[in-house]
């Protein structure tokens, strides 16, 4: 009866042994075809996709940044009121503007002012304030854009003096200023409207 069972396990193993790889070998075969079926799907995705690379095309686009001037500009006219001689006689010129339109990289202007004398009458030295008598205090400087603007005040003179100096610009910037001059009216000045010309540039 022993052998008999023996023999029994036996052929189940044997059995096995013969069924499994059998099944094994079926197996195998489901997966490689579905390996297979799987690479070609990437393949042909990978090609799909290098067909779409092709027909879609690169453009470069270029465009230019135009460039302008460096100008001022001040009020054409002026009235500081009226004193009497030895007094001191102050007010305002208006706004004065610089406008950078160069577009630069690095950006620097120097705003300078002038003074003829102040004649009245046949303009005769009697009748004269020397443009030394006054002086010119540009105050608060505004800005637009990037631009460090630096007031400084200055005794009028025929000889241009730096009022407001631009440093540390880039691109376009502007700067306004709305400067006040006052004169020192002489005890001996005679009676009169006295006119001169304060002169602003740029460069």
């Amino acid at each position: 009866m022993r052998k008999s069972v023996v023999l029994a396990l036996s052929a189940g193993a044997l059995a096995g042994s013969v069924l499994a790889p059998a099944a094994a070998s079926a197996s195998t075969g489901g997966l490689a075809t579905a390996g297979t079926l799987g690479s070609a799907a990437v393949a042909s995705h990978a090609a799909a996709k290098a067909a779409a690379a092709v027909s879609d095309p690169d453009t470069t686009v270029t465009f230019a940044v135009t460039s302008g001037e460096l100008t001022i500009t001040a009020p054409v006219a002026a009235s500081l009121g009226s004193s009497a001689p030895g007094e001191t006689l102050s007010g305002v010129l208006g706004t004065v503007t610089v406008s950078d339109n160069r577009a630069l990289l690095s950006a620097s202007w120097t705003a300078t002012a002038a003074s003829t004398s102040f004649t009245t009458g046949a303009g005769t030295p009697a009748e004269t304030i020397p443009a030394s008598d006054a002086t010119y205090t540009p105050g608060t400087v505004h800005t637009t854009g990037v631009i460090t603007a630096t007031p400084t005040q200055i005794t009028l003179s025929n000889s241009p003096q730096t009022v407001v100096a631009g440093a540390n610009g880039t691109g376009n910037n502007s700067a306004s200023w709305d400067p006040t001059v006052a004169i020192s009216i002489p005890a001996a000045a005679v009676f009169g409207t006295y006119a001169g010309t304060i002169a602003h540039s740029v460069s």
